[in-house]
């Protein structure tokens, strides 16, 4: 179903609607549940394990949650995330979870189809958003039943499989299969539309000019509407109030793909925008030299798919893996069942508390265990001996100007280090901790340095892995400005979006919110907490206001 085409609507303004979502993940179908009506009460006759909590829902019980003040509910919990509202969101429908109970939730929910607010979900593929891109044979970090979004059980739409019962990981086939039957199930079909891409996100001001938020020198298609064709924008650009009418409203534009690579551009306005777009669109780099040479890749199923047309073997000269993160372990499993040598080079030292393996229980995650395991057992220990200079004083001088920049003692020349002969080499799988990558030269050596000294191998191939960053490019600055530290790139773990922590709005921008690994919350688990704080306050200033928007919603399709 395609987006109402902008050539469409020559005369006037494009229709408005209360919210647009952008992003169709977890993040974006959870929030689109609450928002079509489903609202959480407390189960008649459950009981919560946390007393306290348990007593500040028994003051409200007649009211859902989305309701009653969530600052108040919040206070005083912890767990696995920075955001209060996540927290509390998890212990209701999995109370005492980090303890190892799988108990069933405290609350129920409801649907009042007179508390709808309308609302347009915008993704580049089918629901799931980026779970359909992941590989079939890995195991989630999260078991299957913390994947699960309200109103449907995980175990229900998966024949009820469960694989051991110290180990109830899903695939993540199963999880996409699930958040794409999940719309259907939930007669949720009709606030999603695929294939779509936002190019813009502009704030206007009804009787002000268009302010600039969109990515400035865009395309046509992202162009804003202050430019005289709308009478009704137009004015000094000062800052909006809402006044009976309505006040800011959000420009949003782009294209929906269809069959034969053609496309619809489209164009709407929204009285609020959610950012959900998860964080994974683009690989983080090393900024470093030759990480544009083609043996130099940042997927893991570039791997894979290496080892499947028999570009690698057991005789392959090794594949050199960056990062000590999940997906560098996984990077490492796939190399290893193939027999390929690994060269496994990060950052952290061998005993930082900060390595995800150190927060993973043995008995769920053993897989992940072997991986640290051998980056503890494997480890590469430099050669006393005076060094020799690889590929003569041109990579030595370069690898050194690089260094300088890392570490605060100049290093050595470059030790010319042989796959074959290296005795310091596991022929399987060697570590490299507190190592960093100095530069890969088109003869496929890489240059690590690490202990003040430069080592030179030879690779069949390079995987950086080292964390993903998010596609906001239809906000100025990639929507820097957003975060915490708005003079650093948002990043979900290093600056998240800056927002009020009860009700997802950012702090910089009302109107615009923020869910899931924008704001810090990588694991559905968590980032369902951001749909409650969301849907909470849209639904408590709808109630104030007595209406949401100034026109009431148009039909967009």
């Amino acid at each position: 179903m395609p987006l109402l085409e902008e050539t469409s609507v020559p005369k006037g303004r494009p229709p408005t609607l209360p919210v647009v979502v952008i992003g169709n993940g977890p993040s974006g179908i959870c929030l689109s549940y609450l928002l079509s009506g489903y609202k959480p009460y407390l189960e008649t006759g459950a009981v919560h394990p946390n007393p306290i909590l348990y007593q500040k829902l028994q003051q409200a019980k007649h009211l859902p949650i989305t309701e009653q003040d969530l600052e108040y509910l919040s206070e005083g919990l912890e767990g696995r995330s920075g955001n209060p509202v996540a927290v509390l969101f998890d212990t209701l429908m999995h109370p005492n979870a980090d303890f190892g109970y799988e108990l069933p939730p405290v609350v129920q929910w409801k649907r009042d189809k007179q508390q709808q607010i309308p609302h347009l979900v915008l993704g580049s593929a089918t629901p799931g958003g980026a779970w359909h891109a992941m590989e079939g044979s890995m195991l989630t970090i999260s078991l299957g039943i913390w994947m699960e979004l309200p109103g449907v059980n995980y175990r229900d739409l998966t024949n009820g499989k469960r694989r051991v019962v110290t180990n109830d990981r899903a695939t993540p086939e199963e999880i996409s299969s699930y958040y794409r039957n999940y719309v259907k199930l939930m007669g949720l079909q009709k606030n999603f539309i695929d294939n779509t891409y936002v190019t813009s996100v502009q704030k206007l001001c009804r009787g002000h000019k268009t302010q600039a938020v969109a990515k400035e020198g865009s395309e046509q298609e992202s162009g804003g509407v202050g430019n005289g064709e709308n009478e009704a924008f137009d004015g000094n650009g000062v800052e909006c109030e809402d006044s009976g009418g309505g006040g800011t409203l959000w420009e949003v534009r782009g294209y929906q793909r269809l069959q034969k690579d053609s496309h619809v551009p489209f164009c709407l306005f929204a009285e609020n925008v959610v950012l959900a777009t998860g964080a994974s669109d683009f690989p983080a780099r090393l900024v470093v030299e030759g990480e544009e040479l083609p043996f130099v890749l940042h997927s893991i199923s570039d791997l894979g798919l290496a080892v499947s047309q028999g570009k690698l073997d057991s005789t392959s000269d090794p594949v050199l893996i960056v990062g000590a993160g999940l997906s560098a372990a996984d990077a490492v499993l796939c190399a290893c069942s193939a027999n390929i040598p690994v060269l496994h080079v990060f950052r952290k030292n061998i005993d930082n508390p900060d390595l995800i393996f150190k927060q993973l229980p043995k008995t769920l995650y053993p897989e992940y265990h072997k991986v640290y395991n051998m980056m503890c057992s494997r480890l590469h220990t430099t050669s006393m001996a005076a060094p020799s200079v690889a590929n003569g004083p041109q990579v030595a001088s370069v690898a050194s100007s690089m260094c300088a920049k890392i570490c605060s003692k100049p290093p050595q020349a470059v030790v010319n280090m042989s796959t074959n002969g290296d005795s310091n080499l596991s022929p399987d799988y060697t570590s490299f901790p507190e190592h960093c990558v100095v530069s890969f030269q088109p003869d496929r050596k890489c240059v690590l340095q690490g202990n003040n000294s430069l080592k030179a191998f030879k690779i069949s191939m390079a995987l950086v892995l080292i964390g993903t960053n998010p596609n906001l490019c239809f906000l100025k600055g990639q929507g820097q400005y957003l975060g915490i530290d708005p003079t650093k790139p948002i990043s979900c773990k290093q600056n998240p979006i800056d927002i009020n922590p009860f009700n997802f709005e950012c702090t910089k921008e009302p109107g615009l919110f923020a869910m899931g690994p924008l704001v810090g919350d990588n694991f559905v688990r968590f980032l369902k907490g951001g749909a409650l704080g969301i849907a909470s306050c849209l639904m408590k200033r709808l109630k104030k206001n007595e209406k949401l928007i100034g026109d009431g919603p148009q039909t967009l399709i």
